[in-house]
C-alpha cells in the first residue's frame, strides 16, 4: 500500500493559494482571489484525498466539466457534508508540530510492520510456527508463512475502502483508536499463537495488517495543519511507513543477538506498548476533527456574510444600508449581531492568509495556476476522461489496462517480498548467500522508499505520462530480467531496483488516475484498482506452490511467467496511452486554430 502522490502544497490540497489583488483590505483581498478562482482552479489540480474531504469541489453534471451544471452548495449543505473539521489557525502552532511529530512516531511503529516480513519470517520458522500442522515438512512451513503474508497484503489493500468510509463519517481520532485496538488484538493473537484452538498467527498478521492502513490513513488531514509545509509533511508521512518494515528487522537483529532468548511470544507482548501509545495520543493530543483543506476553509469564508452566503442585513461600507426596508426596533440589535459576526469573519481570513503566508501584491494564484497548466500540459494526457461517468471509466481502456498492469506488478511485489530467500537459496545454489541476500533486502526496502521520495514528484510533474509508464515497464523488465540470474551481482541489482521500482510504482498508478479520470471520480477508480489489485493478489499463494511443488524449487519458470505477462501488458498500456495523447494533442491544437 501506498500514499497517492502529492507533487506540492497546492495540488494536495486541491486549490491555490491566495493572492492580494490590493482591493483596500488586504487579508481580505487574498482570500477572496483565492475563491473567485477556486472553480477553475479545481479544475486543473489534484487533490489525492476523497471528495468529501473538500466540499469545496463542485460536481459536475452531465453537461461537463465547463457546463452551466454544477450546483452551488448552500452553506447549511456544505456544514452536513462536513460535519468533523477544523481550521488550522484555530490550533495553536506548537499543538499543530507535536501532533505532527506524534503521528510521524506513531506511522512508524505500525503503518507498514507486515511488510516487513522477509525479516520476520526466519524468527517464526525458528520459534516453529506451523510446526505442528506440517509435522516438521519445511516446504508445508513456508506455503503456509507465505500464505499468512499473503492475507496480510491483501487485508491491506481491501481495507482502504472502508477506511475511507469511517474516516469520512466518524473522523481520524476513531480511526486511530480502532487501528490501534486491532494492532493490540493482532499483537495478542501472535503472542499466544501456540496456545489458541484457531490459526493464531494468520490471524494476528492479518490484525496487524488491518491496524496499520487505520494509522496511516487517519493521518493524512495532517498535512493541511501547515499548507505552506504540506508535502514535508506528507514526505515524513510516506517515510514513516517506509521505513516502520524495518521494526521486524531490528527484532530479528535483537534475537540473533541475545541467543534467541526474546521470542516472539516476549517480543509481541512488548509491542503492546504500540497500541497504548496510540491510544493516548489519540485522547490527548491529537486532533478528534480533520483539519480542514485550504478550499473548504475559503468555502467557509463565502458562505459568511461577506461571501454572500445569504441576503445581508449590513453592509460595512454603509452602516445606513439595510437589505430589509422595514426598520424597526430589532434594527439596532441586528446590526451589532452583523458586527460581531462580520468581525469573526474577518478574523477568519487573517488566520487563513497568516496559515498560507500570503503577501501583499502577489498573485499567487495566478502563478499556481501557469504551473499546474503547464505540468498538465506535459503529462500529454491530462482530461482524458474527466468528463465520463464513473461507470464510463471503468469500462474504459484507460482503466483496464492499468488495472491488469498493477494487478500483474503488485502481485510481483509481494510474491518477491514473501519467497526472497527460498528464490536466492535455488539461484545461489547457497543457503548462507541467501541469508546475506535477505540481510540486505530488509535494510534497503525501507531505506529505498525514504531515498525515492524527493525524486518521485519531480519526475511524474516534469516529464509525459508515457514516458512515465514506459519507464515503469523498462524497470519492471529489468527486475524480471536480473531475478532469473544465478549471479550474486544480478541479486543486488535485482534488489537495488525493485525497492526503488515499488514506492515510484505505486505513486505513478495514482497519478495517472488523477490525471487521466480526475478528482471527481478519484476515489473510485482509484480505490477499485487497488482493491481488485489486492484480491487478485491470492494468486500469489498459487504462484508460491508452483515455485515450491511445481516446478520443484526453481524460482526461474515463475518469474518468467511474471515477466511476460507484465511485458506484454506494459506494452499494451503504454502503446494505447501513447496513441491517445497524440489524438488529445491533435484536438488541442483544431481547438486553439478554431
Amino acid at each position: 500500500m501506498s500514499l497517492p502522490r502529492v507533487g506540492s502544497l497546492e495540488t494536495f490540497l486541491g486549490i491555490p493559494g491566495g493572492a492580494n489583488r490590493g482591493d483596500g483590505d488586504s487579508r481580505r483581498g487574498s482570500v477572496s482571489s483565492i475563491g473567485s478562482a477556486s472553480l477553475r482552479a479545481r479544475k486543473i489540480t489534484f487533490n489525492p484525498l476523497p471528495e468529501s474531504w473538500d466540499p469545496g469541489y463542485r460536481s459536475f453534471g452531465d453537461e461537463g466539466l465547463d457546463g452551466p451544471g454544477a450546483p452551488q452548495l448552500s452553506q447549511q449543505q456544505h456544514h452536513h457534508q462536513q460535519p468533523q473539521s477544523v481550521g488550522a489557525f484555530e490550533v495553536p502552532q506548537w499543538r499543530r508540530i507535536l501532533q505532527v511529530i506524534v503521528t510521524v512516531i506513531n506511522c512508524l511503529l505500525a503503518a507498514g510492520i507486515v511488510f516487513g516480513y522477509a525479516a520476520i519470517k526466519p524468527v517464526l520458522k525458528k520459534e516453529g510456527a506451523y510446526r505442528d500442522v506440517c509435522d516438521g515438512d519445511d516446504t508445508c512451513v513456508e506455503l503456509h508463512l507465505n500464505f499468512m503474508f499473503t492475507v496480510a497484503a491483501v487485508a491491506t489493500n481491501i481495507a482502504a475502502l472502508p477506511i475511507g468510509a469511517i474516516l469520512d463519517h466518524y473522523g481520524p481520532r476513531v480511526c486511530g483508536l480502532l487501528g490501534a485496538c486491532f494492532l493490540a488484538v493482532g499483537a495478542l493473537m501472535l503472542a499466544f499463537a501456540a496456545d489458541l484452538p484457531f490459526d493464531g498467527f494468520l490471524s494476528g498478521y492479518l490484525f496487524l495488517a488491518l491496524g496499520g492502513p487505520f494509522t496511516y490513513i487517519a493521518s493524512y488531514h495532517l498535512s493541511n495543519a501547515f499548507p505552506r509545509r504540506s508535502g514535508l509533511i506528507l514526505a515524513l508521512l510516506t517515510g514513516a511507513f517506509d521505513a516502520s518494515s524495518a521494526l521486524f528487522l531490528v527484532y530479528r537483529l535483537v534475537y540473533e543477538s541475545t541467543g534467541d532468548s526474546l521470542g516472539h511470544h516476549e517480543f509481541f507482548l512488548a509491542y503492546l506498548v504500540v497500541p497504548v501509545l496510540i491510544i493516548v495520543t489519540q485522547l490527548t493530543i491529537l486532533p478528534k476533527q480533520s483539519y480542514k483543506t485550504v478550499g473548504e476553509m475559503v468555502d467557509d469564508i463565502h458562505a459568511g456574510p461577506i461571501g454572500g452566503g445569504g441576503a445581508a442585513l449590513y453592509d460595512p461600507d454603509n452602516e445606513d444600508a439595510i437589505v430589509d426596508d422595514q426598520v424597526d426596533e430589532q434594527t439596532a440589535l441586528l446590526r451589532e449581531e452583523q458586527r460581531q459576526s462580520d468581525l469573526e469573519h474577518q478574523a477568519a481570513i487573517a488566520g487563513i492568509d497568516e496559515l498560507l503566508g500570503n503577501e501583499p501584491g502577489k498573485n499567487l494564484v495566478d502563478e499556481q495556476i501557469s504551473r499546474e497548466e503547464a505540468k498538465n500540459e506535459r503529462s500529454g494526457v491530462w482530461g482524458a476522461m474527466h468528463a465520463a461517468t464513473a461507470w464510463e471509466q471503468l469500462c474504459s481502456p484507460w482503466f483496464v489496462l492499468v488495472c491488469l498492469f498493477t494487478v500483474v506488478q503488485m502481485t510481483r511485489i509481494n510474491y518477491f517480498v514473501a519467497t526472497i530467500r527460498g528464490q536466492y537459496e535455488a539461484l545461489l545454489g547457497s543457503p548462507e548467500g541467501a541469508v546475506e541476500m535477505n540481510n540486505f533486502f530488509d535494510l534497503a526496502l525501507p531505506l529505498g522508499g525514504i531515498i525515492s521520495i524527493p525524486f518521485i514528484g519531480g519526475i511524474l510533474d516534469g516529464t509525459s505520462t508515457v514516458a512515465v509508464l514506459a519507464t515503469l515497464v523498462a524497470v519492471a523488465t529489468s527486475i524480471g530480467a536480473l531475478g532469473v540470474l544465478p549471479y550474486t551481482w544480478a541479486g543486488y541489482a535485482n534488489i537495488v531496483l525493485f525497492v526503488l521500482y515499488r514506492p515510484f510504482y505505486y505513486t505513478a498508478v495514482s497519478d495517472y488516475c488523477a490525471k487521466v479520470f480526475g478528482f471527481r471520480t478519484f476515489g473510485t477508480v482509484y480505490g477499485t484498482i487497488i482493491c481488485l489489485a489486492g484480491v487478485l493478489n491470492f494468486s500469489q499463494s498459487l504462484l508460491d506452490y508452483m515455485f515450491r511443488v511445481t516446478f520443484g524449487g526453481n524460482p526461474v519458470p515463475v518469474n518468467l511467467i511474471l515477466l511476460v505477462t507484465g511485458l506484454v501488458i506494459g506494452l499494451l498500456l503504454v502503446a494505447y496511452v501513447w496513441v491517445q495523447a497524440r489524438l488529445l494533442r491533435g484536438k488541442k491544437m483544431v481547438h486553439v486554430t478554431a
